[in-house]
């Protein structure tokens, strides 16, 4: 059977993989198709063979090898492969300043289903074996650079020219100056002779019950382990109220570490988990009462004698009771169970670390402690700002249980307003960031419970910052089931991803703020930025500023608000674990830590 003219027509073609055709510029393409046509001198060469179409695409194809043979040896990274058909330890400096990773394409209120290969970053097998035999002072360095273009989508060339891969070259991921300030909590000898007979002592026990959220428990925990020191008795394990606002029944255990926090402890105060059986049916000393803010002597005259005659005492309600003012070992030791004892519980570290890798994957970002749900709007007296709805709900609401306004009841909104004592809304701190220099591709983790007005309320921040995700956006299906309905376990996973942001910010005070603020600082001082409500405000309220001039001003009033180190003996009333200089930390390089 004679072959149809279709088949005896039919052309036979060269597949040619998308990443050669993306390598070939426009020009080259133009050069291939409209070159000149020139005598033929032999049948290779020949007329005919320049409309074949077989020449065309084996030259198109010879060029494209070509060119994938140049970047083996060559690498660029604006032109990248994944996976990479070679891998080279000699990517430059210059071309990796100029790199940020993009937006991974996962909206706000979506799971990020590509987060599973985070939980493994840096396989070696994956980077290959050209930097092997190259090991030296910078190779580290390299190595993880090009496990992240491994494991992450194409790096792209940075379209808003701030932020990179690295965080270094934005303004606003710039670090504040320690000024060489690093922890040093080295005690006293005095203190430490008095260590050995406290942590011997069998007599004297105190219990203690905390109440609150977690990070104000958090605080009741501190100052019980001093007071303990203080009174020279073994603390049992605090017993965490039952939070009335959020039912959560979590113990101590299930929050932070237990055998870490009596480790840690074990040379200033002796930690039990329980009151032995010779205590047991003693009568505890019961305190309700205790002042604010008292003093070492103070404790010691109320309840040494109590506690000396019965073996047991028992105090509730600790926040803010123990003075912010103590003797320098008491604030050491307030320190040590702040940034070293109190550990969170290893299922809790391991999320809030997963958490934290997903979110550094595609370089630096900023963590928002938002405070913006409807007990917030009542107890500070303010108003959300969303609609006439939604200040009317909160108006009603703080008629009807006035026992939650805290402090001030005469001011009116405007005047708290004005004071800077008012959480900041979605669009405030939306200006606020833009003034600061945030750049638009910004990754934003936001901690906080669920807004006053939902999603509707974030509208500003999430169309400004697209990339602004939570503890559920980022979590793979069944990461959170264990922590559910378990408020102070969800705040500890915020906690957690929170501290190791590159930027913090929250857009009210409060417990996390005041925690991871001290935290940064013991850290090395990160960034920390501290909204300067009251000056700003007026300007947040006058439209007629041009935008420029209003950047210009915001910048100029947080210049000494980014986390910078200040001494906490230069205001009366501050929190070492707030601000650990000069207390716990020090300029001094040889100055151990006597852990």
């Amino acid at each position: 059977m004679a072959k149809s003219k279709y088949n005896a027509q039919k052309v036979s073609y060269i597949s040619v993989p998308s990443q050669v055709i993306n390598t070939l510029s426009s020009s080259s393409l133009q050069t291939l198709l409209l070159s000149p046509k020139k005598p033929s001198r032999n049948r290779f060469l020949s007329c005919s063979s320049y409309k074949n179409p077989r020449v065309w695409f084996f030259a198109l194809f010879l060029f494209g090898f070509l060119r994938m043979l140049k970047l083996c040896f060559d690498l660029d990274p604006l032109v990248p492969f994944y996976p990479y058909p070679c891998v080279t330890s000699q990517t430059q400096e210059k071309s990796r300043s100029q790199l940020v990773f993009p937006s991974d394409g996962v909206e706000h209120g979506q799971k990020d289903q590509e987060a599973a290969p985070f939980n493994d970053l840096g396989s070696k097998s994956e980077v290959g074996s050209a930097s092997n035999n190259e090991k030296s002072s910078e190779s580290a360095a390299k190595d993880e650079y090009l496990k992240s273009i491994v494991k992450s989508k194409p790096l792209t060339s940075n379209r808003y020219g701030k932020s990179n891969g690295d965080g270094k070259g934005s303004e606003f991921w710039k670090q504040p100056d320690g000024l060489g300030y690093k922890p040093c909590l080295d005690f006293s000898s005095g203190y430490r002779r008095g260590s050995e007979a406290i942590v011997k002592n069998r007599r004297k026990y105190l219990l203690v019950v905390v109440s609150g959220g977690m990070n104000q428990q958090r605080n009741q925990i501190v100052d019980a382990v001093v007071i303990a020191r203080i009174l020279g008795a073994a603390l049992v394990v605090p017993i965490l109220q039952v939070n009335v606002i959020w039912g959560d029944e979590s113990e101590f255990s299930d929050i932070f570490d237990l055998e870490h926090f009596k480790r840690v402890l074990a040379n200033d105060v002796r930690i039990v988990s329980s009151l032995p059986s010779t205590h047991i049916m003693k009568r505890a000393v019961e305190e309700k009462r205790t002042p604010l803010h008292v003093s070492p002597q103070w404790i010691r005259a109320r309840y040494l004698k109590p506690l000396n005659r019965e073996g047991v005492l028992l105090l509730r309600g600790l926040d803010s009771r123990l003075s912010k003012d103590l003797p320098s070992d008491l604030q050491k030791l307030r320190c040590k169970v702040a940034f070293h004892a109190l550990r969170f519980a290893p299922s809790i570290m391991q999320l809030g670390n997963r958490l934290a890798e997903r979110m550094r994957s595609k370089g630096p970002y900023l963590a928002l402690h938002l405070r913006m749900e409807k007990d917030v709007w009542v107890r500070t007296g303010c108003l959300p700002g969303l609609s006439p709805k939604y200040d009317e709900m909160i108006n009603n609401e703080r008629k009807r249980r006035p026992e939650l306004l805290t402090g001030r009841s005469n001011m009116t909104y405007h005047d708290r307003k004005l004071a800077g004592l008012c959480p900041l809304n979605a669009l405030e701190v939306t200006r606020l960031l833009k003034a600061l220099g945030a750049p638009k591709d910004a990754r934003i983790y936001w901690a906080g419970g669920q807004p006053l007005g939902g999603k509707e309320a974030l509208l500003p921040l999430t169309i400004e910052f697209p990339h602004f995700y939570n503890k559920e956006d980022l979590a793979l299906p069944g990461e959170l089931e264990p922590f559910a309905n378990r408020a102070s376990l969800m705040a500890a996973i915020d906690y957690v991803v929170s501290e190791q942001s590159d930027v913090f910010m929250p857009s009210h005070g409060g417990n996390m703020g005041h925690a991871i603020q001290g935290q940064r600082a013991y850290a090395g001082h990160k960034k920390y930025i501290t909204p300067n409500k009251r000056h700003m405000l007026p300007y947040f309220l006058n439209s007629s500023v041009p935008e420029a001039e209003f950047n210009r001003i915001i910048k100029d009033l947080h210049r000494d608000s980014l986390g910078q180190p200040e001494l906490r003996n230069s205001k009366a009333g501050r929190d070492v674990t707030k601000y650990p200089v000069p207390e716990c930390m020090c300029k001094d390089s040889h100055t151990r830590s006597s852990m």
